[in-house]
């Protein structure tokens, strides 16, 4: 969409309006204000290297509520996205959800669209346009594959 901030890492605008991405910068606050986010969904762990120092109050600052779910790489959980589902039906208008490379966050929204409906194609794609735990060999992918191993086999 015109006047995405498409430089933020592995941006993304999906059909359903959420728009996602990796990591935020000090100014990406303002930038998310200025296309209509009203509420920011943030997966990463505070304590990560890349992760937005203040983000709450630069986030407040703009308007822009704040939901932390602070989800380790290498233990997420069915609990987890259910916090992220309870988040977006809770929020007030159009919703970014990030994490640091994009990945806890579609892997999330995969599990969340086929609860929807979606179809597992196209589910499935919407992932793999930022990364691929599905067949991923490296060892970090595992739990990733354990977690979304259930949906697609159900």
């Amino acid at each position: 969409m015109a006047g995405d901030p498409t430089d933020i890492r592995n941006w993304r605008r999906r059909p359903d309006g959420i728009t996602t991405s990796g990591r935020l910068e000090p100014h990406d606050p303002a930038r998310l204000a200025a296309i209509g986010v009203k509420h920011v969904v943030n997966l990463a762990l505070d304590d990560h290297p890349e992760a937005l120092a203040d983000e709450q109050a630069l986030l407040a600052a703009q308007g822009i509520g704040y939901t932390h779910i602070p989800v380790p790489f290498d233990a997420p959980t069915r609990e987890h996205v259910a916090s992220l589902k309870a988040a977006l039906d809770a929020a007030d208008g159009p919703v970014h959800v990030h994490c640091i490379m994009n990945w806890r966050v579609t892997s999330f929204l995969y599990l969340l669209d086929r609860e929807a409906g979606v179809p597992e194609a196209e589910a499935r794609r919407r992932v793999l346009d930022v990364w691929d735990p599905f067949s991923s060999d490296d060892p970090r992918a595992q739990v990733w594959q354990e977690l979304l191993k259930d949906e697609r086999s159900a």
